[in-house]
């Protein structure tokens, strides 16, 4: 392996070369596009504002997606350049390396909504949206070339396991007693984490959970249509946004932290709290408002 991160050393000590303050900016800024923060905008727009049950499943995909990415990294514990290289370091970043969770949830999640939008010119976007944030990982130093093609390899595998039983499976669950499937959507993430119990997993496993709570929920007591208005979509995603970061933040002050016996199992909780919000709380709240009509 050393010669592997040898040469992937070497080549992103040459496209640093390009190094100075406004690539650095601009490939931060595309970077950003595959961190945490970023899908906690992106998924709840899907949900709230174009396609309740398929931002639903997009957020799902997404969420074990990261999961596997998560238990394989700490399985192989690769270094990332830096660790060989301080020097080639140019923005933040913590645990191993590879495979890539940029990279493999760039092919995930793109090539998931490419698919549902079904255009040429999207799959186009896709692509163009994967390779960048991909290639701003190796600029900034994060990952060697090396874990960016093993996230590739990996999100292809699961989109294409996605394109062959994920309307089977989705089909076989509706068809499930209720109390059923709240069972699965609390015990299959609560059985994934004591696997692999780390804050991470709880992260996000614990959100998982509340997004498949809610979604069962949801259908029973609200009916919601993320279509609407132009203009009612946009104070959808910003009053929703708006409870969501408050959670987020509040729940975060609240629980403990850091040190506490029981950090594991509230963070479960805080996330799943979260999910609850994108899938339940913030469509009751929308049609309560008149912000959002009932299903077709």
């Amino acid at each position: 392996m050393e010669a592997i991160w040898q040469w992937g050393l070497s080549v992103i000590i040459v496209i640093q070369q390009a190094h100075g303050p406004v690539p650095d900016g601009i490939f931060r800024g595309i970077t950003f596009l595959g961190d945490e923060q970023f899908y906690l905008f992106l998924l709840p727009f899907f949900v709230w504002c174009l396609d309740y049950s398929f931002g639903a499943v997009l957020a799902a995909f997404f969420l074990l997606s990261n999961y596997i990415n998560i238990c394989l990294k700490d399985l192989l514990q690769q270094p990332r350049p830096f660790d060989l290289n301080p020097g080639v370091k140019l923005g933040s970043v913590e645990g191993y390396g590879m495979p890539s969770g940029h990279a493999q949830s760039a092919v995930v999640v793109w090539g998931t909504v490419a698919l549902w939008a079904c255009r040429k010119w999207f799959w186009a976007l896709a692509i163009v949206i994967i390779l960048l944030i991909s290639f701003s990982r190796v600029y900034l130093g994060l990952h060697f070339p090396t874990d960016v093609f093993a996230g590739w390899i990996l999100g292809v595998i699961l989109l294409l396991i996605y394109i062959v039983i994920g309307d089977r499976v989705q089909s076989w669950l509706k068809k499930l007693n209720p109390a059923l499937q709240l069972l699965l959507a609390v015990g299959i993430p609560a059985l994934l984490i004591l696997l692999h119990p780390t804050n991470d997993a709880g992260t996000t496993l614990g959100t998982l959970a509340g997004m498949s709570v809610g979604l069962v929920v949801m259908p029973r007591y609200v009916s919601f249509s993320a279509r609407g208005l132009w203009w009612k979509r946009i104070l959808r995603f910003i009053c929703g946004l708006v409870v969501l970061l408050s959670l987020y933040i509040g729940l975060k002050a609240v629980f403990p932290g850091e040190g506490s016996p029981l950090q594991l199992f509230f963070r479960f909780l805080r996330y799943g709290l979260l999910g609850i919000w994108v899938t339940l709380g913030a469509p009751w709240l929308f049609r309560l408002t008149r912000l959002a009509s009932a299903a077709e």
